[in-house]
């Protein structure tokens, strides 16, 4: 059965740092990219960033660009998001997503195997 684990959030002031990691597990080799995405309070969930397993290519939602960094683990099927200068808008919970092809928007019901998330608070 496909899991995907996420842990590594926390509360941590503004201009913070956190490594988020995302452990997957179970998934067939039709998934070739992990992304991550982020949920606040009352809005839908965003993606933020996404990795291609081929060859490491990255991509960026433009608010996170030059502070997030995605990476990869193959011998271990982790992948890590790296978030410095953390910003107060950056508060929310984080998922991370295996997928066929690096997409940063999924439809609401569009995914089944969502985790459990880990929180981040960005707050003084």
């Amino acid at each position: 059965q496909p899991q995907l684990v996420e842990s590594g959030g926390g509360l941590v002031q503004p201009g913070g740092s956190l490594r988020l990691s995302c452990v997957a597990s179970g998934f067939t080799s039709d998934y070739h990219a992990t992304a991550w995405f982020r949920q606040a309070p009352g809005k839908d969930r965003e993606g933020v960033s996404c990795i291609a397993h081929s060859d490491g290519s990255t991509f960026y939602t433009d608010s996170v660009k030059g502070r997030f960094t995605i990476s990869r683990d193959n011998a271990n099927n982790t992948v890590y998001l790296q978030m410095d200068r953390l910003k107060p808008e950056d508060t929310g919970r984080y998922y991370c997503a295996e997928l066929g092809i690096c997409v940063l928007w999924l439809p609401s019901d569009g995914y089944d195997y969502w985790g459990q998330g880990t929180q981040v608070t960005v707050s003084s």
